[in-house]
C-alpha cells in the first residue's frame, strides 16, 4: 500500500494525474482519497476533486492533523481556481499554522502563497506582499518556487514595475523548467506574455497607438499632462487630481485633452459628457457650471479657456497633453478584463473583485450574454461565467506537493 501511495504522490508531483489515478483509483482509504482528489483537480473536474478531498479530510484520524490540513490547502486552491472567493480564508490560515507546527514548511509556504494569490486577485497588493513576507524561508520545491515568483511578478506588474516583474518571471521560468510540469510552464508563459501585449492606448493630437506595460510605466514619470482613464485622474509628474467621483468632470477633461491643442465645440462637449442628443439652453447653462467646476479642480495643472466655438485646454509647465486609455473601451470592459484570464468566475466573485454590488454585476453579465460576449455554465450558486469557449483545463492550478509528507 505504502509503495502505491508514494508512487501516486510522485506522479502528481511530476504533473501526471493519470499515472496517479492508475495506482489509487479503486482505493478508498484516506491517503488514496486525497491523491484522487488532487488528480481530479489537475484533470479539471473540480467538483469531484472537492468532494474527494473533503472525504479524505474526514477519513484521516485525530492524530493526522497535518494530513487533514494538506487537504484543506488543496481545497483552498481549488476554490481559488474556480474563483470561489467566498471560501473561508480563516480555515486556510488555520491549516497553514497546523502545517508549520508539524514542520511541513513546504506545504505551509504553499498555503501562504495561496493566500497571497487571493489578495492579488482582488487587488489587495499590500496584503499580498505582507503575506509573502510572512512565509517562513525554507528550501521550496520547484513547483512552489514558481507559485511564489508568479505572485511577486503579479504584484510588480500591477504596480508598474516591469523590471522587477521580468526578473521574477525569469526565476519562475527557471523553476518551472526544473519542475518539468507542462501546466507550470504554460502558466509562466502566459504571465510573461502580459509584458509584451499592449496594455493601454495613447491618444494625443488626434491620433492613437498601443502601449506596452513598460511604456505605461515610463509615462508615469514623464512631464506630460496625462488624463488617465484607468484611475480617473489628471496628472503631471508628482501632481495628480482625482476625478473618480466626478464622472462628468472627467468626461469633459478627456474630451478637451483628446482634442488638444484644438478646442472642442460646446455641442460636442454636451453630447460627450451629458449624452444629450440635442443641446438646448439648459444644457449650455449646465456646461458653463461644470466647466467652472473643472477649472477649479484642475487649476494646479491647466487653464480652460473659452473660444468662439467652445473651450480649449491650456496646460501649465508642459507642452504635451496625453490621454491614457484602456485597450478595450465599452460599457462593461472591467468585467470582460477579469474574464479574460480564461478562468470561470461566479458573479459574486466578480462583485468582490470589482468592489460593486452582485446585482450590478449580474445585470452586466446578462447584457454581455445577450450580445454573445460571455457565456455561463452550471446553475444557481454553481453558475460560472467565462468568455467563450469554456476552458477545459485550469491553467492556474498549482496544487501542493508532496501531499502526504510525513
Amino acid at each position: 500500500m505504502e509503495s502505491l501511495i508514494t508512487a501516486a504522490a510522485r506522479a502528481l508531483e511530476a504533473g501526471d494525474p493519470l499515472g496517479a489515478l492508475n495506482r489509487v483509483a479503486l482505493r478508498n482509504d484516506a491517503p488514496s482519497l486525497a491523491l484522487r482528489g488532487i488528480a481530479m483537480a489537475q484533470l479539471g473536474d473540480l467538483a469531484k476533486a472537492k468532494t474527494l478531498l473533503r472525504r479524505a479530510a474526514r477519513a484521516f484520524g485525530p492524530r493526522e492533523a497535518a494530513a487533514r490540513a494538506r487537504c484543506v490547502v488543496a481545497e483552498a486552491e481549488i476554490a481559488l481556481v474556480s474563483r470561489d472567493l467566498s471560501w473561508p480564508v480563516k480555515t486556510l490560515a488555520a491549516a497553514r499554522a497546523t502545517l508549520e507546527n508539524h514542520g511541513d514548511l513546504a506545504n505551509a509556504a504553499h498555503a501562504g502563497h495561496i493566500e497571497a494569490r487571493r489578495f492579488l486577485l482582488v487587488g489587495r497588493l499590500d496584503e499580498a506582499e505582507r503575506t509573502l513576507a510572512d512565509v517562513r524561508p525554507a528550501p521550496l520545491p520547484p513547483a512552489s518556487q514558481v507559485v511564489r515568483e508568479l505572485v511577486v511578478a503579479g504584484i510588480a506588474i500591477r504596480r508598474l514595475r516591469t523590471k522587477e516583474a521580468r526578473t521574477a518571471l525569469s526565476r519562475a521560468a527557471h523553476a518551472a523548467r526544473l519542475a518539468k510540469i507542462p501546466a507550470l510552464l504554460a502558466e509562466v508563459d502566459s504571465a510573461s506574455l502580459m509584458l509584451d501585449t499592449p496594455a493601454a492606448r495613447l491618444i494625443a493630437r488626434g491620433s492613437e497607438h498601443p502601449l506596452l506595460l513598460g511604456e505605461v510605466e515610463r509615462l508615469a514619470t514623464s512631464t506630460a499632462l496625462v488624463v488617465d482613464t484607468f484611475h480617473h485622474v489628471v496628472r503631471r509628474k508628482g501632481v495628480a487630481v482625482s476625478l473618480g467621483t466626478r464622472p462628468v468632470l472627467f468626461a469633459l477633461a478627456r474630451l478637451l485633452a483628446q482634442a488638444w491643442p484644438a478646442d472642442v465645440s460646446r455641442e460636442a462637449l454636451i453630447s460627450g459628457a451629458f449624452h444629450a442628443r440635442h443641446a438646448d439652453e439648459s444644457h449650455r447653462a449646465r456646461l458653463r457650471v461644470e466647466i467652472g467646476r473643472l477649472r477649479t479642480k484642475l487649476k494646479p495643472l491647466v487653464e480652460i479657456s473659452a473660444t468662439k466655438q467652445g473651450f480649449v485646454l491650456v496646460p501649465r509647465k508642459t507642452r504635451d497633453v496625453l490621454v491614457l486609455a484602456r485597450p478595450l473601451e465599452e460599457k462593461h470592459a472591467a468585467i470582460l478584463a477579469f474574464l479574460a484570464d480564461g478562468e470561470p468566475w461566479s458573479s459574486s466573485a466578480l462583485a468582490l473583485a470589482l468592489g460593486i454590488s452582485p446585482r450590478t454585476v449580474q445585470r452586466a453579465l446578462d447584457e454581455l450574454a445577450r450580445s454573445h460576449k460571455v457565456q455561463c455554465f452550471g446553475h444557481g450558486r454553481a453558475r460560472r461565467w467565462v468568455t467563450p469557449p469554456v476552458p477545459g483545463f485550469p491553467t492556474g492550478l498549482l496544487l501542493p506537493t508532496p501531499l502526504l509528507k510525513t
